[in-house]
């Protein structure tokens, strides 16, 4: 069990989660599952506060800012499909993709970082559900231990599905940032394409079908935050940082005490101030 605060320590290897989303500007579900992420890591829950200690969280949450501006579907400002192009991306002509590839190739090179998952966030426009595509590897251990993520993500999530779950090395799919880095990094690391429906999703033993919100999207993201500390067994750790700091003095409110009323016209210019007295006063367990 590694120790608090190891990932923070100088000279500590880092093991690094990488995330990535929009790189399909018409695929607007993805920024709200982003969010959820980024504002889930970000706060002072419990687990987030575990995560932070243990990880590094690097995440681009638009690679195609040019298209989403102008509204397109899928492709950039000069008309790629930019999911295509992680082979060999220009500086010209793929910006976005080809600083992201730089920067995961620089890490990768860095006996100090240890690059350990790679998540491209997307959105679907004919499956239901949230699901992921995963890479096939020769090696049956590296393939049975990918699926691990996705089956403790099922537990956590109850619109993900993990029979609608896929590994495969199509193609078709061949110039993608799951596919290309799922060849370029080594056995520890892991890619994923995390997609998510655009209208609604089934609950596991259930017919009906919930539409998705922005809400059930956020969530949706902060689960798949929280699967991290399950996968990494960081259960433990939880307890330690959500134990309340002890107050340093205890300190009594002073006893409520009703106005005195001596006479019926004492206290009330209109002279009315015996009848309607108990209603005049705010109950002090009230809030304002």
């Amino acid at each position: 069990m590694a120790r608090f605060g190891d990932n923070l320590r100088e000279g500590a290897e880092q093991k690094v989660v990488f995330i990535t989303g929009r790189v399909h500007p018409g695929e607007t579900p993805s920024s709200f599952v982003c969010q959820g992420i980024i504002d889930f890591l970000v706060s002072q829950h419990p687990i987030a506060r575990v995560l932070r200690e243990y990880l590094v969280f690097k995440i681009a949450p638009m690679l195609n800012p040019d298209g989403v501006y102008l509204g397109n579907y899928r492709c950039s400002l000069m008309g790629f499909d930019l999911n295509r192009h992680w082979l060999d991306p220009s500086p010209w002509v793929h910006p976005t993709l080809h600083g992201v590839k730089q920067l995961i190739v620089q890490m990768y090179n860095d006996p100090k970082t240890s690059l350990e998952f790679y998540i491209d966030i997307h959105a679907h426009s004919t499956m239901m559900n949230g699901f992921m595509y995963g890479n096939i590897f020769e090696d049956e251990e590296r393939f049975q231990r990918q699926a691990i993520f996705p089956k403790l993500l099922c537990q956590n999530a109850e619109d993900f599905s993990y029979s609608s779950t896929s590994f495969n090395r199509d193609a078709v799919k061949a110039g993608t940032g799951r596919r290309f880095l799922g060849g370029l990094l080594d056995h520890t690391s892991y890619c994923y394409t995390l997609e998510v429906s655009f209208y609604s999703y089934i609950i596991s033993g259930t017919t009906a079908a919930v539409p998705y919100t922005e809400e059930a999207y956020m969530k949706l993201g902060r689960n798949v935050a929280r699967t991290f500390l399950d996968y990494y067994r960081l259960n433990p750790m939880v307890e330690k940082v959500a134990i309340p700091m002890p107050r340093l003095r205890k300190e009594k409110s002073p006893p409520y005490k009703h106005p005195l009323l001596r006479g019926p016209a004492s206290n009330y210019p209109n002279g009315k101030g015996d009848k309607k007295s108990s209603v005049n006063h705010k109950d002090p367990s009230t809030p304002f």
